[in-house]
């Protein structure tokens, strides 16, 4: 009787146990479908697959979401500030345009408007750093292998790392391949990251639709699309948006430097004289300067105290408490 009784606790607990696992595998579930995608598009930004198709997807989703916003409504003003804040460019369609085109038509004339001003923005960084890049290649060419090219959206400049001798021989297409794949590198990784923090705060706070009588998965399921949602189109809208904006802010040669080199310590204003060493000519002498100027510390002294049934130190024959005491004369 006792064996079937443990035999039934064990098999409570281990039933309760795979159910445990079996909810949190269909909550990794969730997060997974989104890792993969996210995963996906680092491989193409990685190797360089599909890059050039993903970057003009991320185009057409944030121009289409952002005429979707705007369109339907008198805001026209706010819709071309909002181009010139993001894309940096004017809205080709007017105001009267706005309101007569439907939402695709618009979305196809920006997206026409905004590809041709990235070709130019991509044809002006390859102009702008070719020169330096030949001149870098011809020079010193045997040394360097990778360089570094300060590029900018206005806000912070990007390190870029290209190869010198591809960069050399695509007369500087190169560096713009560099500039995207680091920029897209960058946002999925910043944006990925704040976006696991939010799936982990959802997966804690759904757990409280069970005391409404609801399923919490399948609020967890549909919080953590329209989270994952955003994240994307975040994605797509800052990468356009730096993409857009990106330029050389100088043309400094010494600002194009090999990728690998390090900084070396100057540790000539570290170096010290001979002569000014103290006892460098004779060790001993200068041991015993040392000791010298170190003052042993000194004993402390303390001087004896007297008791109130001692004698007076002052001659009087009188005990201490009655003579310099309490109540002494």
């Amino acid at each position: 009787m006792i064996s079937k009784s443990i035999e039934r606790a064990q098999q409570k607990v281990e039933e309760n146990n795979f159910g445990i696992r079996k909810r949190l595998l269909e909550y990794d579930d969730v997060m997974n479908s989104q890792r993969e995608v996210i995963y996906k598009k680092r491989k193409h930004a990685l190797f360089g697959e599909r890059l050039e198709v993903d970057l003009l997807n991320m185009m057409y989703d944030s121009v289409e979401e952002l005429v979707n916003e705007y369109h339907g409504s008198d805001n026209f003003e706010d819709f071309n500030m909002e181009l010139l804040r993001l894309l940096s460019i004017e809205s080709p369609v007017n105001a009267e345009d706005f309101r007569k085109m439907n939402a695709a038509e618009v979305s196809e004339t920006v997206l026409e408007r905004m590809i041709a001003a990235y070709n130019r923005k991509v044809e002006a960084i390859s102009k702008q750093a070719y020169p330096v890049i030949r001149d870098v290649y011809e020079t010193k060419g045997q040394m360097y292998n990778n360089i570094v090219v300060p590029i900018s959206d206005g806000k912070r400049v990007y390190q870029i790392i290209c190869n010198l001798e591809k960069a050399y021989k695509n007369k500087g297409k190169e560096l713009v391949k560099s500039y995207q794949k680091q920029i897209v590198l960058r946002t999925i990784d910043e944006a990925w990251k704040e976006e696991l923090r939010e799936m982990d705060d959802l997966k804690q706070s759904v757990q409280n639709a069970s005391y409404e009588q609801k399923d919490p998965l399948l609020i967890y399921k549909f919080e953590s699309f329209n989270l994952f949602k955003a994240m994307v189109a975040t994605v797509n809208k800052d990468v356009v948006s730096t993409m857009m904006k990106g330029y050389i802010p100088t043309q400094n040669p010494d600002h194009i430097r090999e990728a690998e080199a390090r900084k070396k310590l100057d540790l000539s204003r570290f170096k010290t004289q001979k002569s000014e060493m103290p006892g460098a000519d004779n060790p001993m002498e200068g041991a015993n300067t040392q000791t010298q100027e170190r003052a042993k510390p000194q004993p402390v002294t303390v001087e004896k105290q007297v008791g109130r049934n001692d004698p007076c130190p002052c001659g009087s024959g009188k005990k201490f408490k009655h003579c310099h005491g309490v109540g002494g004369v």
